[in-house]
């Protein structure tokens, strides 16, 4: 059965992102709050537990968009194929925050993120708790949001529930505070004109 960790959100603490870091690195699932939804995320190189999550959402790996959450954009180019002008200066404007921008892999992604496209989706998110566990843990952070199974709300918003309905499948629930109702904005910036494909929490900026 899995725990639910209390975490502050804006003082995260060292031990508690350090005991989440250790079960990423052991190879286990778990759920946390970005500035957008709660997520479910894993270490990117744990290709055993990436398969798990993809099985979890029902998703198909070749046409899949994954996110890696970063925690700047230095870190975000170590993983695109190019970074024109254009898109740099929306990075620049719209980071940290809840934007995910889809753009082309380069050969430092894992081979289980690269659908047929060879895109992936990279985010700096603005909240504290996360950029502490990539920090610790010293690269990105694998993320999809994690959706209800119900009619009432297309997301959940409260860490408790969450717990109550998905102790036995994640080890760790870490509980940030209330989530969001709308996820991330998406731009496709795979193209010379960047394009926003999904309206979320923030307008672009």
């Amino acid at each position: 059965m899995g725990r639910l960790l209390k975490i502050h959100a804006e003082n995260p603490e060292g031990r508690k992102i350090d005991q989440v870091c250790e079960a990423l690195e052991k190879g286990e699932m778990v759920i946390y709050p970005t500035d957008s939804v709660y997520a479910i995320g894993c270490d990117i190189l744990r290709q055993d537990v990436v398969e798990k999550i993809y099985q979890f959402k029902n998703l198909d790996p070749t046409i899949a968009n994954m996110t890696f959450l970063c925690k700047d954009i230095s870190q975000v180019s170590e993983y695109a194929s190019q970074i024109n002008n254009e898109v740099f200066r929306i990075l620049k404007r719209n980071t940290p925050g809840p934007f995910t921008f889809i753009i082309k892999a380069n050969s430092e992604v894992p081979r289980i993120f690269k659908n047929k496209r060879r895109t992936i989706g990279v985010r700096i998110p603005a909240n504290k708790i996360v950029l502490s566990m990539i920090e610790k843990l010293g690269r990105p952070l694998l993320s999809t949001s994690l959706k209800r199974d119900d009619d009432l709300l297309e997301y959940y918003t409260d860490p408790s529930y969450i717990y109550e309905k998905h102790k036995n499948n994640f080890d760790i629930i870490v509980d940030g505070g209330l989530g969001h109702t709308d996820p991330s904005t998406i731009i496709d910036c795979t193209e010379a004109v960047p394009e926003i494909i999904r309206e979320g929490f923030e307008e672009l900026r």
